[in-house]
């Protein structure tokens, strides 16, 4: 393979034509206008995501300050956004996960995972909000929010393809047809892995068409993700990473999981001649997914879903104001069935029955109102402020006897069956979430940013319904998180600079106590510093960089759960950190180096074990065929053959690991229009 392109790109190196690299101002979509004032906002581009061609979301998101996203098995994975990898209760809905401004998912039903639901790979931007989300976001944009914005049609008709293939048997062929109202854009994979038994198959479908109706601006999509996998869990022991066999092992062959995911959105916009705006956004989604739990004892299998719709209404009087209403129903279920009798201990054994666990519907409704509000208090000084109020409902159907016995009503021995079943109930969580902002233009080049902001999670179905032995009803709040922020921008032809700094205050954290009950009496403190840069150092020349240092602290005591106020919480590091060298000598041809830096960590509460971190470089290289609309490109992972870990963990008396990959190849051909 080297052999072949290698001359191809010398070639290309000879010609000496520059090619100018824009300098992307960073800003928000046009429902976001009032979140100009946050200073914690990035994007993505277009250029970015087509460089990058990420066969992972870890890999695109290392280029943003204060984000990981932690890889695991096959396409799983844990966001980290000004906060530590969160993981068990509390974890999933943290983050808001959107695709055209749109949440993926029900309030209530989140998934850890929900990354792998959207097409990151042929999207035209990401953008990345760090800290609590502003009034226009609501529920779970505890942490952050990443919007995803799916292709549009294009004025230039016409047809694309691309062919990538890889290491460990990877494909993945993508296809895009665009016209001026409408567009379809597809990619499949087929991937193995240097893991025994792990490997994925993975389809993404999106359409959008635009049209004029009722004298608004339409612009409908749809969009639909599969994904087939066989997943490899931990692997065990002090540094196993490192070692070449164990390092390939799979403990859990037998693993897996399935998901299909639909979602249906249409925007209606109706703009004024007087500058004001009324815009409506209905939407349908549905999704099912089962996965074999092998990280338990009995290996249950877990099979949720959930169809939902709801509606997105805006409106700007003037220029001063926006007004909205969210409402949205859901319908969501759990089954969980263990269908082989659990080994190991007599209590193991007796406490994890065979047979059902769980079976229940939810039904939600959310109903909000915001508001934000912008005035200029001088030429260059502008101050913001929004106010979201939020309710859900819950109505939860225990399709199962109460309690915890077993599924024929017997009881278990050792004081019960692990799996408890509430009663039927209704809860209901009430939010408010304000937000105030100041931006002041410095001058030409610099702005100086600062923002006060709450954000709130309510808890999730699973929290709520999904206990254990002892708890039958599960008495918590909703999470929240009170952010103070302040930044600098600077910006000229040649550089483009932002430093923030941020401290948070996460109140009511839901976590899994000593007695295995889901309660939500903890604090946790959050503090960094993120800065980014693109310069321009020549004209053929690019260096652009991130860098994050930030802490995460306990804020009580709990020593029965090993958690002591002022130690670290586990799986952060204090520094995250990339930086890449791109060289453009000629229109035909572009390469790119990257380094990417993560930092050491503690793998549980009480901090007694760590994970050292490491460093990664990857390099990239792309080949143009002249006017043709040709394309090649050559990327290399983890270019030194750095043996490292993707997650370090702590539990159950031993390291775990989910291990790197070491160096890996991948040749692409694309066809673009």
């Amino acid at each position: 393979m080297l052999s072949t392109i290698l001359p191809i790109l010398l070639q290309a190196v000879a010609q000496d034509a520059p090619v100018p690299v824009e300098i992307v101002e960073v800003r928000a979509t046009a429902r976001q206008r009032d979140v100009g004032s946050v200073p914690g906002i990035g994007v993505l581009t277009a250029e970015d995501i087509q460089l990058e061609a990420a066969t992972h979301p870890n890999e695109l998101f290392d280029r943003t300050p204060g984000t990981w996203v932690s890889r695991g098995s096959g396409q799983e994975s844990l966001i980290a956004i000004r906060s530590p990898v969160l993981t068990g209760p509390g974890a999933c809905g943290a983050f808001s996960i959107r695709e055209d401004r749109v949440p993926i998912r029900p309030s209530g039903f989140c998934n850890v995972n929900e990354l792998f639901e959207v097409n990151l790979l042929q999207a035209e931007r990401v953008d990345v909000a760090r800290g609590p989300g502003s009034a226009i976001y609501g529920a779970n944009a505890l942490h952050g929010v990443i919007d995803v914005s799916s292709g549009d049609p294009s004025e230039t008709a016409g047809f694309g393809a691309g062919l990538m293939m890889g290491t460990d048997d990877y494909y993945r062929g993508r296809v895009t047809l665009s016209g001026d109202s409408t567009a379809l854009l597809a990619n499949y994979t087929d991937a193995r892995s240097f893991r025994v038994d792990e490997g994925f198959e993975q389809a993404f479908v999106n359409g959008a068409w635009r049209a004029e109706a009722l004298g608004a601006e339409v612009r409908s999509q749809f969009s639909w993700a599969w994904l087939d996998q066989d997943t490899a869990g931990f692997i065990l022991g002090e540094d196993a990473y490192k070692d070449p066999v164990l390092r390939t092992e799979n403990l859990n062959p037998e693993a897996f999981r399935r998901l299909d995911a639909l979602r249906v959105t249409s925007r209606w916009t109706w703009p004024r001649a007087d500058g004001s705006e009324f815009e409506l956004i209905p939407y349908l989604r549905s999704s099912d997914m089962e996965f074999l739990q092998h990280f338990l004892p009995g290996k249950p299998l877990e099979e949720n879903g959930q169809d939902s719709a709801g509606l997105l209404f805006s409106w700007l009087p003037d220029e001063h104001w926006t007004l909205g209403i969210d409402l949205e129903w859901a319908d969501g279920y759990l089954i969980e069935f263990q269908q082989n009798p659990t080994e190991g201990s007599d209590f193991l054994v007796e406490t994890r029955p065979q047979g059902f666990h769980y079976d229940y519907t939810v039904r939600s409704l959310m109903g909000a109102a915001w508001v934000q509000f912008r005035q200029d208090l001088s030429a260059d000084v502008t101050f913001t402020a929004g106010l979201r109020a939020e309710r859900i409902d819950y109505d939860y159907d225990n399709r199962m006897l109460n309690g915890n016995t077993r599924d024929d009503g017997t009881p278990c021995g050792f004081g019960g069956c692990l799996y408890t079943r509430p009663a039927d109930r209704e809860d209901a969580y009430d939010n408010l979430a304000p937000s105030i902002g100041l931006q002041w233009r410095v001058s030409e080049s610099t702005t100086l940013l600062a923002r006060a902001a709450r954000g709130f999670r309510p808890p999730q179905v699973t929290e709520l319904y999904r206990l254990q032995s002892g708890q039958d009803v599960a008495d918590i709040d909703s999470e929240t998180l009170d952010s103070v922020e302040a930044g600098l921008r600077f910006v000229t032809d040649a550089v483009d600079f932002e430093l923030t700094a941020f401290a948070m205050r996460k109140s009511n954290v839901i976590f899994r106590d000593d007695q295995g009950f889901n309660v939500s009496d903890g604090k946790t403190d959050h503090a960094g510093v993120e800065a980014s840069l693109a310069w321009q150092l020549a004209e053929t020349w690019t260096l652009a960089a991130n860098a994050t240092w930030a802490q995460h602290e306990y804020a009580f005591e709990r020593p029965a759960s090993d958690i002591t106020h002022g130690n670290a919480v586990d799986t952060a590091p204090e520094w995250l950190a990339g930086a890449r060298l791109e060289w453009a000598p000629s229109p035909a041809f572009n390469a790119e180096l990257e380094w990417v830096h993560q930092g050491g960590y503690y793998l549980e509460p009480a901090n007694r074990f760590t994970y050292d971190g490491h460093d990664l470089f990857h390099a990239r290289a792309f080949y143009r065929l002249g006017d043709s609309g040709h394309q090649l490109a050559l990327r290399i992972t983890n270019l030194l053959d750095e043996y490292y870990a993707e997650r370090a963990d702590w539990a159950f008396g031993d390291y775990r690991y989910f291990p790197g990959a070491g160096r890996r190849f991948f040749l692409e051909w694309r066809y673009v229009p």
